[in-house]
């Protein structure tokens, strides 16, 4: 007799067609978590930096490297160009005012100099020669002025005698006529030599005194060459160390041409310089600082170099107040230029993250630090330790400070133990 078989309500067939659909929906529903909302990246805490925010003074400021220089530095050029013929000091030697570097030889300048003295002394007779000649000249005409006046003296007289008697009818008209016209002779004839007499000083006086001046341009001229010659003799312009020597014995140097330096040692300078972002910024009375031996030492900026070369400018700096003592030519210093007055301010410690950022935003922890999200900020001025924030961030609050380099598009760090 036959008997029914129950029919199964679980089958094999639709088992593994049900697990087939939900392998499928769980399969969706993953791809849509892992590629739908926020990017995710799971970091170790151990490889990061965390850091607060807090608040407190701040001044902004920036790092730069300074290097020591003299306080003033006398460049030695070749006044005269010449043969090296011998030196008489070394590079590095410290040099008093005036003593002598080197000594140059130029042929050419020596003869000219020669030929100079040559000229003036050749002048010089000649104008001894007018002079001797003039004195002459003189003597002569004041006897020929002799003469005149003496005639003319007797003329007077005799006239005088004559226009009395003529008037008493002692002598006749005839010869009070003659003594007459030999009177007026003598008075035309005293007046014209004394005219000439005149005119002749004044002539001598105008040829002496061209002779004169003719001779003391000839002289200065010649203390010119002599300097000139002289100059053949480098000499140190002031008293300090003499640097940058370069010459060598039987070398010919051009005229104009650099042979070294003296440096004053009464003082010295920091030259530094400074990114051209900052060139607005930076003005002749600005203050800087730098530590040393425990001790901190202030400059103050005296000369802005506006020229901007490889993107960067130089300023020259001096010392107020105390001058380190170990101080020496060449030796670098890390300084910090101050841009402005201490303030209370939001605080960021510096970190690697703004390479990445640019200031732009940060990556901050959640209140348990499990999680720590993109979040805008702004960012204000700077120094070597803190970024002053203006926006985005609050006293307490938690950011990454690291670098970023790792992190790509990533908008969430989720921050696990190692």
């Amino acid at each position: 007799m036959d008997r029914a078989i129950p029919k199964k309500t679980w089958t094999r067939k639709k088992i593994l067609l049900i697990a087939g659909i939900t392998a499928v929906v769980l399969l969706i529903g993953a791809s849509y978590y892992f590629t739908s909302g926020k990017s995710r990246l799971n970091v170790e805490t151990e490889r990061i930096t965390i850091s607060e925010i807090k608040k407190g003074t701040f001044q902004e400021s920036i790092p730069v490297n300074g290097i020591v220089l003299p306080v003033s530095t006398i460049y030695l050029d070749a006044a005269e160009g010449g043969r090296v013929e011998e030196k008489y000091a070394e590079d590095g030697a410290v040099m008093r005012k005036g003593e002598p570097i080197l000594r140059l030889s130029n042929t050419d300048l020596e003869l000219s100099l020669v030929n100079q003295e040559t000229s003036v002394f050749n002048l010089l007779t000649q104008m001894q020669i007018s002079r001797n000649a003039a004195r002459q000249n003189t003597i002569s005409k004041l006897n020929q002025m002799a003469d005149v006046d003496n005639g003319f003296k007797e003329a007077e007289r005799l006239y005088t005698l004559n226009k009395k008697l003529y008037d008493q009818r002692v002598i006749g008209s005839q010869e009070f006529q003659q003594s007459k016209i030999a009177y007026d002779y003598q008075v035309k004839r005293k007046t014209l030599t004394e005219q000439i007499l005149k005119e002749d000083e004044v002539s001598n006086k105008q040829e002496l005194n061209q002779t004169a001046q003719s001779y003391e341009r000839t002289r200065n001229a010649l203390a010119v060459m002599r300097k000139k010659v002289g100059d053949l003799i480098v000499r140190a312009p002031v008293d300090g160390q003499l640097t940058s020597l370069d010459a060598e014995i039987g070398q010919n140097k051009n005229k104009g041409e650099r042979l070294g330096q003296i440096d004053v040692l009464s003082g010295f300078k920091i030259r530094a310089e400074i990114d051209e972002h900052y060139i607005s910024r930076i003005f002749v009375g600005l203050l800087a600082d730098y530590p040393m031996n425990g001790k901190t030492y202030v400059l103050k900026i005296r000369k802005v170099y506006t020229q901007v070369t490889n993107g960067r400018f130089q300023v020259d700096m001096e010392y107020v107040g105390d001058v380190p003592k170990d101080i020496r030519r060449g030796q670098s210093l890390q300084i910090r230029v101050t841009l402005s007055d201490a303030k209370q301010s939001l605080l960021l410690p510096r970190g690697g993250f703004f390479q990445q950022t640019g200031g732009n935003w940060i990556f901050k922890l959640n209140k348990d630090g499990s999680i720590a999200y993109k979040t805008d900020i702004q960012l204000g001025g700077q120094n070597p330790d803190y970024y002053e924030v203006l926006g985005g961030l609050q006293p307490g609050d938690r950011v990454i400070t690291s670098g970023y380099d790792n992190y790509g598009t990533m908008e969430e760090l989720v921050l696990k133990e190692k």
